[in-house]
């Protein structure tokens, strides 16, 4: 609660100065979503390495308050579709973030493995997970994260521009939900 007051203190002061470039608002944006855009504060995604089209649907679904988030609403409020282009895209050139946890054991990355091509990840997220076009990155993402918003595609409280995600969802266990976000949060 504490983390979104000060995430909501930053959006106030930037709000008023909508002529910012995108190199003013990039901060702004960092001081929430980690250095480089490697998050390392629980619930909030790294956005390093995401694809660009992948973050600038996010944005506008955020501008638009088709996606709902008190801070990331009010961040993007009243920012052009090439304000957004530009942070999408100064985003995408950030250094993806790597796997920093201790390698997994064999019998966890078997199971994740298996998870992973049991419910085709890779068919939309690429064989790596690295993301393309408006699939995001999944490679490295924070594990509780990564958890949160399966469990949320899986009960339907987070909607997707495309309903691919939401449908997907519906066939996961969730007993694999946490086995899949460790799996993935840890991929090398």
């Amino acid at each position: 609660m504490r983390f979104a007051a000060i995430c909501l203190a930053l959006v106030g002061l930037s709000a008023p100065a909508m002529a910012q470039t995108v190199a003013e608002r990039l901060p702004t944006c960092l001081s929430c979503h980690g250095a480089q855009g490697i998050s390392d504060t629980p619930g909030i995604p790294s956005l390093a390495g995401q694809p660009a089209d992948y973050l600038l649907v996010q944005l506008v679904l955020f501008r638009d308050k088709q996606r709902v988030s008190e801070v990331m609403n009010a961040m993007a409020d009243g920012l052009s579709d090439d304000d957004l282009r530009g942070l999408a895209d100064s985003m995408a050139k950030l250094a993806p973030p790597k796997a920093s946890g201790p390698v997994l054991e064999a019998a966890v990355l078997d199971q994740g493995r298996g998870l992973v091509e049991k419910y085709r990840c890779g068919s939309c997220h690429a064989a790596n997970l690295s993301g393309q076009e408006q699939i995001p990155r999944l490679a490295a993402q924070r594990e509780d994260y990564l958890g949160k918003q399966l469990t949320d595609y899986k009960s339907n409280a987070r909607a997707g521009y495309d309903p691919a995600m939401n449908e997907v969802a519906q066939e996961v266990q969730p007993a694999d939900i946490p086995v899949l976000a460790k799996y993935i949060a840890n991929l090398r």
